[in-house]
C-alpha cells in the first residue's frame, strides 16, 4: 500500500469515512453485480440548481476516496425522475401560464417553455447532463422515463404488485389518517390523457401486475404495472429504485432524512439489501431560507461560474456537508481564495495531512499548482480603487507586483482577474458606501501618508503592513477600528484585504493620492 492509501485508511475527511463503511459492506464478498454503485437522484420540476450539483460533486468526492482504498470497480448513476407529474409550473420560466394546461402531465410529456428540447423535461435533464459534463463527471445518466417504458424496471414492478400489502403497511404508518384512505403506491399514467393520477386503486392483481382504478371521470381501466403504464409514487420510487439497480451508496439533504426507514424498508421487501446512506444539511438563501430550484432563489450553477472558476464551488460543497450554510454571492470570493490557500499548502503536506485536504477530493488526487499570486479578495478591492472595466487594467497593477507572473504562465489569476471584475461591477460597485474620517481617523491616516511619501524600503506585503500597523498601534483600542476606517474610508467598503499587500499591489505613491483624494472628499 501507498503512503497516501495508508493515510486514507485512518483520514477523518468524511468523504473516507463514508468510503470505509462502503469497504466494510462488502468485506466478506465482492458484489455480484461486479462494481459498487453510487446513485444521485434529480427532480427535473425545475431548472437545476447549485445543491444538485453538490449532489453530484459529493458523492463523486466518496467514490473517488472509495477508489483508493478499494479494488472493487465503481459506476455512478445520476438519475432523473422526469416522468413525475407536473404538479405546479415553476415561476423562472418564460411564460409560464402557458404551461398550466399541462399540470400533472409527466415533465417529458410538458412542452419545453425554452424552445430547445423536445420537452420540459428533456430541457432539465440537458441543463444538468451539460454542467456535470463540464466538470467532468464520470456518470451515467438515467431517465425515469425510459426506465420505466424500457421494461428495465418491470421486474421489480412485478414484485412490487406481488408484496403490494407488505409495502402499503410501511406507507400507510408515515400517512395522515385522511391520506390512508385513497393512497396507494402505484399511479396510474391516464390511458387517454397521459396525465399522472392520483386516484385510489381498486385492485391490485398480483398474478398478472395489473392495477384497476376508476379515473377523474369514474370510468374503470386496468393497466399493467409495467411498461411504463404507472410509475411509483416518489417514496416507494426510492426503494424500488435502490432495489432495481443495487444501489450501494446515496446521500441526500435533511429534507429526506425522516423518510430513511420507508425507503429502506421497501428495498427490503423487493428482496434488496439499503444502500449506504449519508445525509447533508440544507443550502439557505441570503435571507436563510432553503434554496428551491422552482422558485430559483440562491445562486445557480450558471450564476457562480460568472464570478469564479469551477474548483472553487467543488471547494465550497467539500466544506462542511452537515451543516447547514448559506449559498449567496458573498461567498463565492472567500471559497476562490480558501480554495488556493490550500493549493499552495498541498505540495509541503505529508500524505496524512494530503488526504485531509479539500483540494485532494475535489481533484481525485491529482493536485494542480496554484499560479494564483494575487487572491481574489485582493483583486476585488484593486478593481474597486481602479474602477476596471477590463482585466487588463488589473494586470497592469499585477505585473509591477509579480515582474514574473502573465497571462499565458497564470491562466488561474488571469481568469480570476476577469471574474473579479465582473464581480466588482455587480456587487461590489452598487454597495460601495464612502464616508468621511473621524478627526481621530482623519489625523491618523495624514500619520499613514507622511510614512508612506518617504518610504524607502522594499514594497512587500509584510513590511508595509508593518507600517500600516505601527501607525494605528498607538491611536486604536482596538485596532481593528484602524483598519476598518482604512476600509470605509479609502475603499468604501465594510471589509477588506491585508493592508500592506493592498498597499503592494497598488502601489505605495498611488495610495499616497488615495489618501489624498479621501481627505479631500474627492472619491465617490
Amino acid at each position: 500500500m501507498s503512503a497516501i492509501r495508508d493515510a486514507a485508511l485512518n483520514s477523518k475527511a468524511w468523504p473516507f469515512e463514508e468510503a470505509r463503511r462502503l469497504v466494510k459492506r462488502y468485506e466478506k464478498a465482492p458484489p455480484e453485480k461486479g462494481y459498487v454503485l453510487f446513485e444521485t437522484g434529480y427532480g427535473p420540476s425545475g431548472l437545476p440548481h447549485i445543491g444538485t450539483f453538490g449532489e453530484v460533486a459529493r458523492t463523486t468526492m466518496v467514490r473517488r476516496a472509495f477508489e483508493l482504498i478499494s479494488d472493487i470497480p465503481t459506476k455512478l448513476i445520476c438519475f432523473s425522475d422526469d416522468l413525475d407529474g407536473m404538479r405546479k409550473v415553476p415561476g423562472n420560466v418564460p411564460d409560464p401560464d402557458a404551461l398550466t394546461p399541462y399540470l400533472q402531465l409527466p415533465l417529458t410529456a410538458v412542452p419545453d417553455p425554452f424552445g430547445t428540447h423536445d420537452s420540459f423535461g428533456d430541457h432539465n435533464n440537458a441543463m444538468l447532463r451539460r454542467f456535470l459534463d463540464t466538470f467532468g463527471f464520470e456518470y451515467e445518466f438515467i431517465s425515469a422515463t425510459q426506465f420505466y417504458k424500457s421494461g428495465r424496471f418491470d421486474a421489480v414492478l412485478r414484485r412490487a404488485a406481488e408484496r403490494y400489502d407488505d409495502i402499503m403497511k410501511i406507507m400507510l404508518k408515515s400517512l395522515r389518517e385522511e391520506r390512508r384512505q385513497t393512497y396507494s403506491i402505484f399511479l396510474p399514467i391516464h390511458p387517454e390523457t397521459g396525465r399522472v393520477l392520483y386516484v385510489p386503486i381498486r385492485e391490485v392483481n398480483a398474478r398478472d401486475a395489473t392495477i384497476t382504478f376508476d379515473d377523474e371521470t369514474g370510468r374503470e381501466w386496468t393497466l399493467p404495472v409495467t411498461g411504463g403504464h404507472v410509475k411509483l409514487q416518489w417514496k416507494p420510487d426510492f426503494g424500488a429504485r435502490w432495489a432495481a439497480l443495487g444501489v450501494d451508496f446515496e446521500m441526500y439533504g435533511k429534507d429526506h432524512s425522516t423518510n430513511t426507514p420507508i425507503y429502506d424498508g421497501i428495498c427490503r421487501v423487493l428482496g434488496t439489501r439499503p444502500p449506504e446512506h449519508f445525509t447533508y444539511e440544507l443550502f439557505l438563501d441570503e435571507n436563510g431560507q432553503k434554496i428551491s430550484k422552482t422558485s430559483g432563489n440562491g445562486v445557480s450553477i450558471d450564476e457562480w461560474l460568472t464570478y469564479a472558476a469551477t474548483e472553487s464551488l467543488s471547494y465550497f460543497m467539500y466544506q462542511k456537508p452537515k451543516t447547514a450554510k448559506r449559498m449567496h454571492f458573498d461567498v463565492i470570493p472567500k471559497a476562490v481564495d480558501e480554495y488556493h490557500q490550500q493549493l499552495r499548502a498541498f505540495p509541503g503536506q505529508d500524505a496524512a495531512q494530503q488526504v485531509n485536504n479539500p483540494v485532494w477530493h475535489i481533484h481525485g488526487g491529482d493536485v494542480p499548482e496554484s499560479r494564483m499570486t494575487v487572491p481574489f479578495s485582493m483583486l476585488l478591492n484593486l478593481a474597486s480603487v481602479s474602477h476596471a472595466q477590463d482585466k487588463e487594467t488589473l494586470w497592469g497593477f499585477i505585473r509591477r507586483y509579480a515582474p514574473e507572473a502573465s497571462p499565458e504562465a497564470n491562466p488561474d489569476l488571469d481568469a480570476a482577474a476577469g471574474f473579479a471584475v465582473k464581480y466588482y461591477e455587480d456587487f461590489v460597485a452598487p454597495q460601495k458606501a464612502y464616508r468621511a474620517p473621524t478627526e481621530a481617523e482623519r489625523e491618523a491616516l495624514l500619520a499613514l501618508r507622511a510614512e508612506l511619501a518617504a518610504y524607502d524600503g522594499p514594497v512587500e506585503d509584510e513590511a508595509l503592513q508593518a507600517v500600516v500597523y505601527a501607525v494605528g498601534r498607538d491611536r486604536f483600542d482596538p485596532l481593528r477600528d484602524w483598519f476598518r476606517a482604512l476600509y470605509e474610508v479609502l475603499l468604501g467598503a465594510s471589509q477588506g484585504p491585508r493592508f500592506g499587500g493592498f498597499i503592494a499591489l497598488y502601489g505605495v505613491s498611488e495610495t499616497v493620492e488615495l489618501i489624498d483624494e479621501a481627505l479631500a472628499g474627492r472619491l465617490t
